[in-house]
């Protein structure tokens, strides 16, 4: 065929391929068979009708099971191709075999797996000529919406289908599965609401995760997806259902794969935290991070990342990711995606910030884990992707942190440089970075060090003060200055990248730290060049590469004038002004200045905070400093036309502003200072009312010690006095008249001590009578005038009825005291009586005793051992009772100390109080100063409309990271 096609000439080459061309449309004319004509689909569709109208009628009356289940699967196979005949005329039918055959697993799953023929829209349709697909009538796209909607209009028929999908059989269940997706996917929230109202609808399918089978376990999943979209209740019982756990085992079974599972609202954020962060180190450690990043994006609500970032450092996962990050030898697209992942972990939360600050790297000697990141950032041989994520995790470390932004800038101080060289530190590694030839390294290392100055007008400040040894033999120049002398050598010195990159990495540091920092203005125009320097560049027709190294060299102009305070008298603004306007003109300022907003990377930069480039030379914007254009762009194009009047008057109100900021500034910080006190008294309160508890229960508990003791000192008298019983008649009188002899003796010393009370009340009774009768001797002789006879009568009445209420009192006690003296004089008499009459029995308990001298020494030493009982039974009854006055005592000591700081708390309420009311006169003159402003035609923003403002700039930028 070779040979003989390679002797043909080229006119019959072209008649024999026509030939060949014109042979196939032949062959294939014939061989494809007539197109039915549209009378025999008809018929055909007739046909059809009628045997699904039999098959119908057989399930409905056939009494045997087995004809039953042939025509449900008979109508299965049809199910495909006629969805609308049988749908129309079998759905009825089919639903009465679920309710009636549950018996037999085989014809319920035929069934089930009809209906979802019949409603399910996603099932492929088999091939067809094209004859056929040209003369069908086309189905609706609807028609799975309509069936379902049959279905469901009898709520019976979902809640039988939730009772099918429980049976364990493989041929019920998983049609059941498949079904009740499709429902769910046609008519979602009326089956939502349906399973919602069902007893135990949602926990009967959250069973299907645990199913062994892996493909009722997937369809599953699938089948939750359905039912907790856009319904915040039933996602709050899948999440109390474990569901989060549940599938994150099914994650861990399945290698980590990525993917979202189940959408998730607020309400279950709490137990989505409980369920994955107990089972999320482990996944990080075999797979990405993928899953930790969707939980702390900055995209999130403010208040769900930062819940998810507290989590994560409770539970260890922070500390497990930081050990990834310090290690040798990890890939380094897995070290790029934990930096990224520890870097949103970290942002904005100050607990986390500071324990990555702390992170040390295994080396030796140990470095932080910020200077070796940043040991990356400025190292070219890097990976490009890798530099980024370095960049992205120093900013989210250093944002809204000032404590972290601090240690930043103190490495850069000459207090804190080490003198040895023996370390590196940040401050040194971003300064080798920012005046490296790697245009990338000095884009970052700017970057890096705009985000350490941002907000914070104290550090912007402090690092004028930093100064830079340039070569040997020279004086060291400022950090400023030099910044300023490599941005005016431009393309002069030669560096690896792009040409343009680090002048807008410079120029973006520059303006970020001349923002709000009049003394750091004053810095920058006190060196002759450089106004000159930003003049000329803006003045100039350059390429459209140069446009936005002009833009951002009308910024840098606009913020020396905006936020000058005319302390140097060439540079004041108005001369400014005239500058602008005689050498750039104003119309063209403006235009210059808008070169920076209207450009497309931007716009990108402005999306989100990571920093995410396609090539380095992309890399030209910082999501922060796109805010500080936003802010700065409008009020610099209205400062350029003000003038010095409108100047004066606003430096004025501006310097009485910062001034009753200032104040109120002072007042805010006594009133924090005085809160702190407040909760740390209130915490002594606290700590001093659970000591008062514990020694409330102590003294309980002693007193009841004490009274258990009582109980058994009376109980070893009623032993003793039955012990007694025992011996004989003689024996027993003995010991109970000796008893009797110490009571006796008892009485007779309490009776001595209340005769001499009586006496000395006797003596006091009688000085008060004396006392008495020499006033009333003293009354009778005072007084010449009437007034002072008056006087000297109410006095002594006054005092002589207190002397007689003492009197009373004295005679009321004495006759108390008297009585008792009664009492115990009648009890010593009868006492006396007693011993009086055992004298006889006493001598003939001796003879007795002495006849039998074993008696003697047994009854002897019993007599002996009860003393001792009873004595120390009453010494630990005394210390028992010292025990508990000194708990009473160390109680009203603490009960002193309540009392004396719940009255330093009341005194701090009060002074706090005045300050609130001193701050509210602040805060009414802070306001007449601002309409006083806005009378005048300055915009004044309140400090709510500002944040408003800030919250409605994040929500523009996520809407916008969201359409790309």
């Amino acid at each position: 065929m070779g040979f003989a096609h390679a002797a043909l000439s080229a006119p019959e080459r072209q008649g024999l391929l026509g030939y060949l061309a014109a042979l196939r449309c032949f062959l294939v004319a014939e061989l494809r068979p007539a197109a039915p004509s549209r009378g025999l689909l008809h018929r055909r569709l007739h046909l059809v009708r009628l045997q699904i109208q039999k098959l119908c009628d057989r399930v409905a009356s056939s009494t045997l099971l087995d004809d039953r289940r042939d025509a449900v699967r008979a109508l299965k196979s049809l199910s495909k191709k006629y969805r609308l005949e049988v749908g129309i005329q079998a759905m009825e039918h089919l639903i009465h075999v679920l309710q009636t055959d549950r018996s037999d697993s085989e014809i319920i799953g035929y069934a089930l797996d009809t209906l979802y023929n019949v409603i399910s829209n996603d099932l492929e349709e088999e091939e067809q000529d094209d004859s056929e697909e040209e003369n069908l009538p086309k189905q609706v796209d609807d028609l799975g919406s309509q069936f379902t909607e049959i279905f469901i209009k009898q709520q019976e028929n979902v809640t039988l289908l939730l009772t099918l999908v429980e049976e364990f059989d493989f041929h019920v269940r998983w049609p059941g599965v498949k079904l009740l997706t499709s429902l769910l996917k046609q008519q979602g929230p009326q089956v939502q609401q349906i399973i919602l109202v069902s007893p135990m609808g949602v926990s009967r399918l959250m069973d299907l995760l645990a199913d062994s089978r892996e493909v009722i376990r997937n369809d599953g999943v699938l089948l939750l997806q359905q039912l907790t979209k856009s319904n915040a209740a039933i996602q709050k019982i899948v999440a109390f259902e474990n569901a989060f756990e549940r599938l994150l085992d099914i994650i861990t079974e399945e290698g980590n794969s990525d993917g979202d599972i189940l959408p998730w609202n607020d309400s279950a954020d709490l137990s989505f935290q409980a369920a994955i962060f107990s089972r999320v180190i482990i996944i990080e450690e075999k797979k990405g991070d993928l899953l930790v990043r969707v939980l702390v994006s900055p995209t999130n609500p403010p208040g769900a990342t930062s819940s998810c970032q507290k989590a994560m450092f409770h539970c260890g996962l922070l500390q497990q990711l930081c050990t990834i990050l310090m290690a040798t030898g990890v890939p380094a697209d897995i070290l790029t995606e934990t930096i990224n992942t520890v870097s949103e972990v970290i942002r904005g939360c100050q607990i986390n910030q500071d324990y990555f600050a702390s992170v040390n790297a295994p080396s030796n000697p140990p470095r932080p884990a910020i200077v070796v990141l940043l040991m990356s950032m400025v190292n070219e041989r890097q990976p490009f992707v890798l530099r980024c994520a370095v960049l992205y995790c120093f900013q989210c470390f250093l944002y809204k942190n000032q404590k972290g932004q601090g240690e930043i800038v103190s490495t850069l101080l000459p207090s804190t440089i080490d003198a040895t060289g023996n370390s590196v530190s940040a401050g040194q590694l971003l300064c080798g970075g920012l005046f490296s030839t790697d245009s990338l390294s000095n884009w970052c290392a700017a970057v890096a060090l705009a985000h350490a100055l941002q907000e914070n007008a104290t550090l912007k400040e402090q690092l004028l003060r930093v100064q830079l040894a340039t070569s040997i033999g020279n004086p060291p120049v400022s950090l400023l200055q030099q910044c300023t002398n490599i941005l005016s050598q431009g393309d002069k010195i030669d560096r690896r990248g792009s040409k343009v990159q680090t002048r807008v990495g410079l120029l973006m540091l520059l303006c970020t730290w001349l923002s709000n920092c009049s003394i750091a203005v004053t810095h920058f125009l006190h060196n002759p060049a450089n106004i000159p320097f930003l003049t000329g560049q803006i003045a100039e027709n350059l390429g459209e590469e140069e446009q936005l190294v002009q833009g951002l060299c009308a910024l840098l102009l606009g913020i020396s004038i905006y936020y000058n305070d005319n302390s140097l008298e060439n540079y004041r603004k108005e001369k400014l002004k005239q500058l602008i306007e005689k050498r750039i003109g104003r119309e063209n300022f403006i235009e210059k200045l808008g070169f920076i907003s209207k450009h497309e990377l931007y716009s990108r930069a402005a999306q989100k905070p990571q920093p995410s480039f396609s090539s380095p030379d992309h890399m030209m914007f910082d999501h922060e400093f796109t805010k500080l254009v936003k802010e700065l762009e409008g009020v610099i194009s209205k400062a350029i036309y003000k003038s010095s009047e409108e100047d004066k008057k606003e430096e004025e109100v501006k310097k009485t502003l910062e001034q009753h900021d200032n104040i109120v500034t002072h007042y805010k910080k006594v009133i924090r200072e005085q809160d702190q006190e407040l909760e740390e008294l209130k915490q002594q309160v606290n700590t001093l009312k659970s000591q008062n508890e514990q020694l409330q229960a102590t003294v309980t508990q002693q007193v009841s010690q004490i009274q258990q003791h009582k109980d058994q000192y009376n109980l070893l008298k009623v032993q003793l006095g039955k012990d007694n019983q025992h011996h004989n008649s003689h024996g027993e009188t003995f010991q109970m008249n000796g008893i009797q002899l110490e009571e006796v003796s008892k009485l007779k010393e309490e009776l001595e001590e209340w005769k001499n009370k009586h006496e000395l009340l006797q003596g006091q009774l009688r000085e008060k009578d004396s006392v008495i009768e020499k006033l009333k001797a003293s009354q009778l002789e005072m007084g010449t005038t009437e007034q002072s006879s008056q006087t000297s009568k109410s006095g002594a009445s006054e005092l002589n009825n207190e002397l007689q209420k003492e009197l009373e009192t004295l005679r009321s006690q004495i006759q108390l005291q008297s009585t008792e003296i009664s009492k115990l004089q009648s009890e010593n008499q009868k006492l006396q009586l007693m011993n009086a009459a055992a004298d006889p029995v006493l001598g003939d308990c001796g003879a007795t005793a002495a006849k039998n001298p074993e008696a003697e020494g047994r009854l002897l030493q019993e007599v002996k051992e009860l003393k001792n009982e009873v004595k120390a039974l009453s010494e630990e009854k005394a210390s028992l009772k010292q025990h508990l006055d000194s708990s009473n005592s160390t109680v009203a000591i603490l009960q002193d100390q309540k009392s004396k700081l719940q009255q330093e708390v009341a005194e701090s309420k009060k002074e706090q109080d005045d300050l609130l009311v001193l701050l509210a006169d602040q805060d009414q003159k802070l306001s007449a100063l601002k309409n006083k402003l806005k009378e005048l035609g300055e915009p004044v923003e309140d400090e709510d409309d500002i944040e408003s403002g800030d919250q409605a700039d994040e929500d523009e930028d996520g809407e916008e990271e969201e359409q790309d």
